[in-house]
C-alpha cells in the first residue's frame, strides 16, 4: 500500500470517531475507526485507538466493560486482516518479480551457442535469486565437483561427493536444505553466511552432467523452489537441444573433410583435429593395423619427445589400449590409464589419465583394422553425450574411409602395372606380394609361387628366407593338397582362409614340404593364419599368392579374402604378361635350332652367378667347347646332318649334366657350360663326362671329339673376362697339345 491510502485511511478513521462524538450510537462508529486503525497500521495502533476511544467514550458517558471488549476485539481482527492482505501482496510481488527474472533467464537459454557458454551464464542471469548468498555450477570431475562458474566468485575450486550439492548430483534429484547447519554432511567454506541451500542437477540426454547450487541467508518458498525446479528442466532440455546439435555438425564438417580428401592419412588428420577441437581434448592419434604393428596415419597435438617416437615405431603386438580394441572390436573409455593393462610406458610415465579407444567399423572384419584415440592429461568423466559423439564419429570414419581404401587399392594395382615396363620380373614379384600385405587387412607375411619349368617355385618373399625357399618345387597335386579347396575353385581364384585354431598349419606344410626346410626358412611352426589366393588365368593356376599373420589366429576375415579378391584378376594379367614377356626374353636368349640358351644368355647368367658366388662366397666354374671333326660333317654330309650334329651333341650334353648345371650354344660348333657350386675338380670330372658322351656320336663314319678349357671362380679370375680369357686359352691349348679337357 502507499502513503495517500494511509492517509485517506487515517481521515476515514479520524472522521468517524468524530461522527461517533455527535452521535447517540457512538460504539459501532469508534469500533469501525479502531479496525481501520487496526487493520492499516497494525495491532500496536489498534489497541492505541482501542484505548483513545474508551476515553472519549468515558467522557461521553457511554463506556462499560461491553464496549471495552469490543473495541479490542475489533482491533485484533482487523490487525489479522490487514497482515494477511500485507503479506499475500509482499508475496504476489516477490512472485512477480521471481517469474520476470526466471524468464527472462529462459529467454536467453537459447542464445548459448554451446554447453560451456550455457553453464557458465547460469549463475550472472539468476544472481538476484541468491539474496546475501550465491549461484553455481559445478560439474563432475576426477574425484569430486568442480566449481564451473559462480557469482559472486568463490574461493573453493573443488569440492567432495558429499554435502547438498553431491547429493544431488548421486540421487539425480533436487536437494533442498532450509538450514545448512543442519545438515551433517555439509563443509561451510570459510566466507559462508548462506543459511538455505537448494542443488538441481542438470541433465543431458538423461545424464546428470551438472548441478546449479543456489544459497541464501533465508528459507527458499516453494513457489520459488517449484519455479527453479521448472527452470533446471528447461535448462536440461536446452543441454539436450545443444548435444543433438553438435551432433549434427560433427556429422556434416566430418563428412565434408572425408569428401574434401583423397589419401587416408590426410583423412585421418583432418578427423582428429576435428573431434580434439569439439570434445576440448589435448590429443589424439589414428592407427592402423599392419601385421604385428599398428601404424600411425596421423597424430594431432602429440609434443613429447618420447611420443612422437611411439608414432614413428609404432605399437607392438598387444601393447596399448588400442590392441585391446583391436580384439574385442568394443570402445573403451577410461579416466584412469595407469590402472589399466596394456598401457603404452611412454604415457603412463606422463601421467597421462583419460582417454578413448574406438574402432573404425569395417564390414566384414574380424577384428578392428583402424582405431582412433583421443585424450588428455587431466583425469575427465565420460559424459554419455560425449560417448554418443565418438561413436558417431566412428561410424561416420567407416563409412568415409571405405572409400579411400578402395581408391589406394586401385592405385595400387595401377603403380604395379606402370612398374611392369621398367623393372624385371623377380624384382615385380616382390613388389606384387610387397604390395597385397600391405593392402590385405591381416597380413604382416607372406610368399608368392610361380609357375615356372613344370613345377611352383617362390619367386618372392616377405618375414621369410627366400633364398632357402628357392630349393623347394612343388607339383600341382602338392600344392592343391595345401590350398585344400579344390581345382575347380583354385581356377576360379577363390581365396582360402586357415587358422591354427582349426588345424595345425605346421602339419599341412610339412605333408608339402621338407620339415626342416619349411620351418627354418618359412617359419611354418609360427604362423597362425593363412590366406591362399590362386591366381588363374585362361583355366590355368599361373600362381599361389599366400599371405600370413605370425600372431592372431583370426587376423583374416570377409574383409580380407574381399581385398583379395581385388587382387586376383589384376595379379593374373600380370603374371601372364611378365610369362609372355619372359618367353620373348627366352626366345632371344635361346638357340633356335638346340633350344640351349645363346651366348646372350651366357653373358647373363655368368653375371649373376658370379654375384652370387662372390656374396655367399661358393665357387663357380665354367668350360668353353669346340667340337672336332664337325667341319667334316657339316662339308661332306650336308647342313641338314650337320644341324642333326648339333642337336645330338646338344641333347647329349643335357643327359649328362647334373642338377644345377648350365648349358649354351655360343654359336658355330662352341657350347659352354656354367657349373655353380663347384670347384676345378668337380667340373674337370663333369667335362670328361661332357667329352665321352660327345666322343660317341658319329654320323656315316664320321665322329665327333671335342676341346674343352675350364676356368674356376676365384683361383682363375674374379671378373667374367678374366674366367672366360682364362677357359679360352685353355681350349685353344688343348686343340693345340691334342687333350680333350686342359684344366
Amino acid at each position: 500500500m502507499r502513503w495517500p491510502l494511509y492517509f485517506a485511511l487515517a481521515a476515514l478513521a479520524l472522521g468517524a470517531a468524530l461522527a461517533g462524538l455527535r452521535e447517540s450510537a457512538a460504539v459501532p462508529w469508534f469500533m469501525v475507526a479502531v479496525g481501520l486503525a487496526g487493520s492499516v497500521w497494525g495491532l500496536r495502533m489498534g489497541l492505541a485507538a482501542a484505548g483513545l476511544t474508551s476515553l472519549l467514550l468515558f467522557f461521553q458517558g457511554a463506556m462499560d466493560p461491553s464496549s471495552l471488549a469490543a473495541l479490542l476485539l475489533a482491533a485484533l481482527l482487523a490487525h489479522q486482516v490487514g497482515e494477511s492482505l500485507r503479506r499475500a501482496h509482499r508475496r504476489a510481488k516477490y512472485l512477480a518479480q521471481t517469474h520476470r527474472l526466471l524468464a527472462e533467464a529462459l529467454e536467453a537459454l537459447p542464445k548459448a551457442q554451446n554447453r560451456e557458454e550455457l553453464l557458465k551464464s547460469l549463475p550472472e542471469r539468476l544472481a538476484r535469486l541468491g539474496e546475501r548468498g550465491h549461484v553455481g555450477v559445478w560439474v563432475p570431475e576426477g574425484q569430486g565437483l568442480r566449481l564451473l562458474a559462480a557469482h559472486p566468485p568463490l574461493s573453493v575450486e573443488t569440492i567432495p561427493y558429499g554435502g547438498v550439492v553431491g547429493r544431488a548430483y548421486r540421487e539425480g534429484r533436487p536437494v533442498y536444505v532450509s538450514d545448512v547447519r543442519r545438515d551433517p554432511d555439509y563443509i561451510a567454506p570459510p566466507d559462508h553466511k548462506a543459511l538455505a541451500e537448494l542443488a538441481l542437477p542438470l541433465r543431458e540426454r538423461g545424464e546428470v552432467v551438472a548441478v546449479l547450487n543456489l544459497e541464501r541467508d533465508r528459507p527458499f518458498p516453494e513457489e520459488l523452489q517449484e519455479g527453479l525446479k521448472r527452470f533446471a528442466q528447461a535448462v536440461s532440455l536446452q543441454l539436450s537441444r545443444l548435444a543433438d546439435e553438435e551432433e549434427r555438425r560433427l556429422v556434416a564438417e566430418l563428412s565434408l573433410a572425408l569428401q574434401s580428401t583423397s589419401r587416408l592419412e590426410e583423412a585421418a588428420a583432418k578427423a582428429l583435429a576435428l573431434l580434439v577441437r569439439v570434445l576440448g581434448l589435448e590429443a589424439g592419434a589414428f592407427w592402423e593395423v599392419r601385421g604385428a604393428r599398428m601404424v600411425s596415419l596421423a597424430a594431432h597435438g602429440v609434443e613429447e619427445p618420447a611420443l612422437r617416437k611411439v608414432l614413428e615405431e609404432g605399437l607392438p603386438y598387444g601393447v596399448g589400449l588400442a590392441w585391446r580394441v583391436y580384439k574385442t572390436r568394443s570402445p573403451l573409455f577410461t579416466a584412469r590409464y595407469a590402472e589399466e593393462d596394456r598401457t603404452v610406458p611412454a604415457l603412463k610415465a606422463l601421467d597421462w589419465r583419460t582417454f578413448a579407444a574406438l574402432p573404425v567399423p569395417t564390414p566384414g572384419a574380424p577384428r578392428a583394422r583402424r582405431i582412433f584415440v583421443v585424450g588428455q592429461r587431466a583425469e575427465r568423466l565420460w559424459r554419455r553425450s560425449e560417448v554418443d559423439l565418438l561413436l558417431l564419429a566412428s561410424r561416420t570414419l567407416g563409412l568415409g574411409l571405405e572409400r579411400l581404401t578402395e581408391k589406394a587399392r586401385h592405385e595400387a594395382v595401377n603403380r604395379i602395372f606402370l612398374e611392369l615396363l621398367e623393372k624385371p620380373p623377380e624384382e615385380l614379384y616382390q613388389a606384387v606380394l610387397e604390395e597385397a600385405i600391405r593392402q590385405v587387412p591381416g597380413a604382416e607375411a607372406g610368399s608368392l609361387l610361380v609357375w615356372e619349368d613344370g613345377a611352383y617355385r617362390y619367386k618372392a618373399a616377405f618375414g621369410y628366407d627366400l633364398e632357402g625357399l628357392k630349393a623347394l618345387a612343388f607339383t600341382r597335386e602338392a600344392q592343391l593338397k595345401w590350398y585344400g579347396l579344390g581345382e575347380e575353385k583354385a581356377r576360379q581364384g577363390e581365396p582360402r582362409l586357415l587358422s591354427v585354431e582349426e588345424r595345425p598349419i605346421a602339419e599341412i606344410s610339412h605333408e608339402t614340404a621338407p620339415p626342416e626346410v619349411i620351418d627354418a626358412a618359412g617359419k611354418a611352426e609360427e604362423i597362425q593364419a593363412n590366406l591362399c589366393l590362386p591366381i588363374p588365368y585362361k583355366g590355368e593356376v599361373l600362381a599361389y599368392l599366400n599371405l600370413d599373420n605370425l600372431h592372431d589366429p583370426n587376423a583374416f576375415g570377409e574383409d580380407s579374402l574381399e581385398a583379395a579378391r581385388f587382387f586376383a584378376t589384376p595379379l593374373a594379367t600380370l603374371l601372364h604378361e611378365i610369362r609372355t614377356r619372359k618367353l620373348l626374353e627366352e626366345a632371344a636368349l635361346t638357340d633356335p635350332l638346340t633350344g640351349l640358351p645363346n651366348r646372350r644368355a651366357f653373358d647373363r647368367f655368368l653375371e649373376e652367378e658370379l654375384k652370387q658366388a662372390e656374396r655367399y662366397g661358393y665357387p663357380l666354374a665354367l668350360a668353353v667347347m669346340d667340337l672336332r671333326g664337325f667341319k667334316q660333317v657339316n662339308d661332306r654330309l650336308g647342313h641338314a646332318v650337320g644341324d642333326l650334329a648339333l642337336m645330338k651333341v646338344a641333347e647329349a650334353l643335357q643327359r649328362e649334366k647334373r642338377n644345377g648345371d648350365r648349358i649354351f650354344r655360343w654359336g658355330g660348333d662352341e657350347f659352354a657350360a656354367l657349373f655353380p657350386h663347384t670347384g676345378k675338380e668337380g667340373a674337370i670330372k663333369a667335362a670328361l663326362r661332357y667329352t665321352r658322351a660327345i666322343e660317341a656320336l658319329c654320323f656315316e663314319g664320321l665322329c665327333l671329339g671335342v676341346n674343352i678349357g675350364l676356368a674356376a671362380f676365384p683361383e682363375d679370375g674374379k671378373t667374367p673376362d678374366e674366367l672366360l680369357s682364362a677357359a679360352d686359352s685353355r681350349m685353344y691349348q688343348a686343340k693345340a697339345q691334342g687333350l680333350a679337357v686342359l684344366a
